[in-house]
């Protein structure tokens, strides 16, 4: 898949009659960016200008630059002074062997993905060596983070396919990104288009999927749907998936600029193995719903930027599957709702930010929870929580400098923490960027952390909110074909919530670590061409950490300590591609078998690979996932699949 390119010379909506306007004249085509949700082509606070409020481009647009360098980046509506790591770009991977966000998220030197089952059943999400729970989760810009645990918070509405790019983001003022934040952004492939996808496989695997978008008038609506399936590759780890997505655009010169979303999940899938080794036969049933509307409006030099969202949440879990006699079922029902307000306002000064957010965390649960008095339905335990987030930032850009700062207060149920951030970048010479930064970042403890108690669990209600501060360097260069980005962080890390365990017969208990140092650093290159060798790309990342702390963790601690990825992509014989990719994996720490018996993690090679021929409105496809056959487990002792191959067929219908 790739984005829309439109060969006529652009025409900006509001930038006629401007300094801009002498890019019609290249007689070039040139890329600005692609408006997403609150995303826009405005450069972010530390490099905008005086007049930025009142430019605006179609969601839908995008053309590409010929020998014309552009500085700048997106505005970030996550707040974030730093710039942002890109993770997947559809424009450039749309050939690889991805089916799965968690695919794509996996091959990043900054993202740690251990998934339980194929396909994406289910997954954990850790940045540079944070914990799932750690990680801010947005979609388009909105935070749809699940305050109940981090196990389901991306299990988010959306299928790859509709994905057109995700971000790393760091140093998030406020409450929840400890570690950082995972932006992913949705976007039709054209202005005008039916897309039709289905793909069949090994293990009785099936998907489906039927997307389109129409435009038109300031107007753009994006719509689809999907459904995904697999008797499982081995005893109780079949699945049954299904999405549905909406979002829909309108920029009005009078009223601004108003983004809506809205999707829907259903995930039923086998657990064998899951959260514990000795339940073989576990099962979970789980749905989401999800909303949001955003509104941008300019004046001058002034900029209004609001949103409202809200997300649901509904889950049933059985230890043994179908035998509630046996050990009752667990239920949960949790709301998520939020609203957020800030204004920018550009001068000779810089740029100067002023906003708040407010998030509303509730919960109904049969285990999750203070007792309820009076129980409502089945639901017999309930929690809330208010949480609130204020700041100030500030930001100016000089010819070839640029310095930000910010400021803010959290309010939560353990008081009031004061946060900030700072960030500097140096360009000295073209094509280079260099940054370095700091910022102080906390996260509150989950439902879960707080009071699941079950068979070898025990919640811990006393629970403090975590803290950290950042320091990250972070060096950028693009030249001609070469794509190259290294970065260094460390992370200083107090509270830390893990599940610790003073000896193997134990039960787990939800405590906190004294403090936990994490060093990191990681670098990408990326080399494109034309002819029979497309693309080339080299990842490698690596972690250590150092933990103040006695016992055996389960999650703090099982860390990815190397990481090194290879991918290659070639044309052929005109209609042909071929896209591999290899990866190894080598994880830190250690984890207790099916047996009791403590064991080291192993490093692991994956191998995979695509090979597709496209005509016209046909695409054809076939995928091999592991092709080593590799034994890996992302989680002790639970095996993930071996070799697994799907093929498949895409129609696209009015795309130009």
């Amino acid at each position: 898949m790739k984005e829309i390119k439109t060969k006529p010379i652009p025409c900006f909506k509001r930038w006629s009659r401007k300094g801009y306007a002498v890019f019609a004249s290249l007689h070039r085509y040139v890329i600005i960016g692609v408006l997403a949700v609150s995303m826009s082509i405005l450069l972010p606070p530390t490099l905008c200008a005086a007049t930025f409020a009142a430019d605006s481009l179609a969601v839908y647009r995008e053309v590409e630059i010929e020998g014309v360098g552009v500085m700048g980046s997106k505005q970030n509506p996550t707040r974030s002074l730093v710039s942002q790591t890109v993770v997947f770009d559809r424009r450039s991977e749309a050939a690889a062997p991805l089916q799965t966000l968690e695919s794509a998220l996996r091959l990043s030197p900054s993202i740690d993905v251990r998934e339980r089952g194929g396909k994406g059943v289910q997954a954990d999400i850790s940045i540079r060596g944070g914990s799932f729970d750690q990680t801010m989760v947005l979609l388009n810009g909105i935070n749809f983070t699940d305050a109940r645990t981090g196990h389901q918070t991306h299990s988010l509405p959306v299928d790859m396919e509709w994905v057109a790019g995700v971000e790393l983001i760091d140093a998030v003022p406020g409450v929840g990104a400890y570690a950082g934040a995972v932006n992913i952004r949705t976007a039709p492939l054209a202005e005008r288009y039916l897309r039709l996808e289905a793909t069949g496989g090994a293990h009785g695997y099936a998907y489906g999927n039927l997307s389109g978008a129409v435009s038109g008038r300031g107007l753009t609506l994006f719509g689809a749907a999907s459904y995904r399936r697999s008797d499982g590759y081995t005893h109780n780890t079949g699945f049954d998936n299904a999405n549905a997505f909406v979002r829909l655009n309108y920029d009005s010169p009078r009223a601004g600029f108003f983004d809506f979303q809205a999707g829907w999940q259903r995930r039923a899938f086998g657990s064998n193995g899951f959260y514990s080794l000795q339940y073989p036969d576990q099962f979970e049933q789980t749905q989401t719903a999800l909303g949001s509307l955003r509104w941008v409006r300019g004046w001058g030099p002034v900029r209004l930027n609001a949103a409202v969202s809200y997300r649901w949440n509904s889950d049933r879990y059985e230890l043994i599957r179908g035998e509630p006699g046996r050990v009752p079922y667990n239920y949960h029902l949790t709301d998520n709702a939020g609203a957020e307000l800030w204004a920018d306002y550009a001068s000779r000064a810089g740029v100067t930010s002023l906003g708040g957010d407010y998030t509303f965390h509730h919960i109904r649960s049969t285990v999750l929870g203070e007792p309820l008095p009076r129980p409502v339905g089945r639901y017999d335990h309930a929690k809330s929580r208010h949480i609130g987030n204020f700041w100030l930032r500030h930001g100016k850009r000089w010819r070839r400098f640029d310095v930000s700062g910010s400021v803010g207060a959290s309010t939560t149920p353990y008081g009031t923490s004061v946060l900030w951030s700072l960030a500097g970048g140096y360009r000295p010479v073209e094509g280079l960027r260099l940054e370095i930064a700091a910022a102080q970042s906390m996260r509150l403890p989950t439902f879960t952390d707080l009071y699941y108690t079950a068979a070898n669990y025990i919640g811990n209600p006393d629970l403090k909110p975590e803290r950290a501060v950042t320091y990250r360097f972070a060096a950028d260069y693009s030249r001609e074909r070469w794509n190259v980005s290294a970065r260094l962080y460390y992370r200083d890390g107090h509270n830390l919530i893990d599940w610790v365990k003073p000896s193997p017969e134990a039960d787990w208990e939800s405590c906190q670590i004294t403090s936990l140092d994490t060093y990191g650093a990681e670098g990408r290159a990326v080399y494109a061409t034309e002819g029979f060798l497309r693309r080339l790309v080299f990842s490698y990342g690596y972690l250590t950490q150092s933990k103040h702390s006695e016992g055996i963790s389960k999650y703090a601690l099982d860390y990815m300590r190397h990481k090194a990825a290879v991918s290659a992509e070639v044309r052929f014989l005109r209609r042909f591609s071929f896209v591999l990719t290899g990866s190894v994996y080598d994880r830190a720490g250690s984890y207790a078998d099916r047996e009791g018996v403590m064991r080291d993690y192993r490093p692991y090679f994956l191998l995979d690979g695509r090979l597709a021929w496209e005509k016209g409105c046909c695409r054809l496809y076939v995928d091999a996932t592991n092709l080593t056959d590799t034994e890996y487990f992302d989680f002790g002792g639970l095996r993930m699949p071996g070799t697994w191959i799907s093929g498949g067929v895409v129609l696209t219908l009015g795309r130009r």
